[in-house]
């Protein structure tokens, strides 16, 4: 079945608090699917995927239990092996089309561009409908609060792609320092190498560069308007697609929105982090329409309760924290992805990304820690606890509840690396920048006309 794109399809304050664990797990109501009693948990899911090619592939890898019944793509040459894969399942090219034509959906997946995420989500959760997003949640701060407020109010299964959240290392960081193993954590150092890879630029894809001049012909598979969607018109070139839009500003956040979400993640639940109150960054040099090569963001957490005030700092683009003095001399930090969390009593090295491999150091205190418990629910699987939270109610553990405050305080650093890295004190209730009124235009833009949230 296809769909031409048709004219484009109007869908239309809510304080988003900490993200503690408990708020990070929603209890989804068994009526909101399949009406009656809702969906048994050995009822298949129909799907619909909005974005066919790229990240949607491997998602579509992990969701092969269910029912794909529509596919939706602005380029089909890229779709093509999904297409073919379900052959089956309806065409789209506009998701405003498919989510109004496709009734009988259960449930709906967004893996596109950053700049789409918002505007497909929110279309999908006013229908009811659950949703599982990739990361980041969101491009634009302004969206991130408002996509979790919708989420909170349509009461539906959520789940953000970070998959490092369903890892074992993950919940063993929150059991160890939840148990006291390096006391009070008062500062943490958090990294990735992207955009490069060990050093070597452009790898994954290209920042600090202007806007090219040429205007090359747009593909006859893609339909340039409806992929630029709601961001600011600019005329195609193989500059942003495939992939490589991580690296504009209007359409991704480098890699602190790819990465920061994912290994930041672990700093947040563990430490039970909300809203910044400041953040500042340094950076090379940042171009008008590229993400810089390379930052250094710093932010600053009140204290939570009982918990101490906290330093967290990102490094991305081959940056590395200083070497950990308890690190021992045949080994190196991670040159890719790693946490490094510092306590009153100790500290805990994280290697890989999203929190896989922790470990107190230096190894001999290692070796002599006493394990507690195992206290928190292990994962079944990233997407399967999506899938069970639709059909039965049950966690799921990057909700949109814990995603949109972890995608407000990534993208914020992104605003301040965006901005040239000053000092910006954060008003969350009031979702603004207290010191710095220009820097508030960096919270969201305005939509191209026929696209809201």
């Amino acid at each position: 079945m296809q769909s031409q794109a048709s004219a484009p399809i109007g869908r239309r304050r809510f304080l988003v608090q900490g993200s503690t664990l408990a708020a990070a797990l929603t209890v989804v109501p068994r009526h909101v699917l399949g009406g009656g009693g809702g969906l048994g948990a050995n009822a298949k899911l129909n799907l619909g995927f909005i974005g066919a090619g790229g990240r949607a592939m491997e998602d579509l890898k992990e969701l092969t239990s269910e029912n794909v019944v529509a596919l939706c793509d602005v380029d089909w040459e890229r779709a093509a092996e999904t297409f073919q894969r379900y052959p089956g399942a309806a065409r789209y090219r506009d998701f405003r089309v498919m989510l109004e034509k496709e009734k009988g959906l259960d449930a709906v997946v967004v893996a596109t561009p950053d700049h789409i995420h918002a505007v497909a989500t929110m279309a999908a959760l006013k229908l009811g409908k659950p949703v599982y997003c990739e990361k980041p949640l969101t491009r634009t701060v302004h969206e991130a609060r408002a996509v979790a407020a919708a989420a909170a109010a349509a009461k539906v299964a959520t789940q953000m792609g970070n998959q490092g959240m369903a890892f074992e290392g993950n919940r063993l960081i929150n059991e160890w320092i939840w148990d006291g193993a390096i006391g009070p954590v008062r500062e943490a150092h958090v990294w990735s190498d992207r955009p490069t890879h060990r050093g070597k630029l452009p790898w994954w894809w290209a920042q600090g560069i202007e806007r090219p001049t040429d205007t090359p012909s747009v593909p006859s598979t893609l339909d340039w308007d409806l992929w630029l969607g709601p961001a600011p018109w600019r005329p195609y070139h193989p500059a942003y697609v495939p992939f490589k839009w991580r690296g504009w500003w209007d359409f991704g956040s480098g890699g602190l929105g790819d990465m920061g979400i994912h290994n930041l993640a672990p700093v947040f639940s563990a430490l039970k982090l909300g809203a910044p109150a400041s953040v500042q960054a340094s950076s090379t040099p940042v171009f008008k329409e590229t993400v810089p090569i390379a930052c250094t963001v710093h932010y600053q957490f009140p204290a939570r309760g009982d918990l101490p005030p906290v330093q967290l700092h990102w490094y991305d683009g081959g940056i590395l924290p200083p070497r950990p003095a308890e690190l021992e001399e045949d080994r190196d930090l991670d040159p890719e992805d790693g946490i490094l969390f510092v306590g009153d009593k100790g500290k805990m090295l994280v290697e890989g990304w999203g929190g896989e491999r922790p470990r107190l150091i230096p190894e001999s205190r290692n070796r002599e820690y006493q394990r507690p418990p195992k206290t928190l629910p292990r994962s079944i699987g990233h997407h399967q606890e999506w899938v069970a939270a639709c059909k039965t109610g049950s966690a799921t553990r990057s909700n949109f509840g814990f995603a949109g405050p972890l995608t407000e305080a990534v993208l914020l650093g992104s605003l301040c690396v965006h901005y040239g890295g000053t000092k910006l004190y954060w008003d969350s209730a009031n979702l603004k920048v207290t010191n710095e009124p220009d820097a508030n235009k960096l919270l969201h833009y305005q939509y191209r006309p026929g696209w809201t949230l």
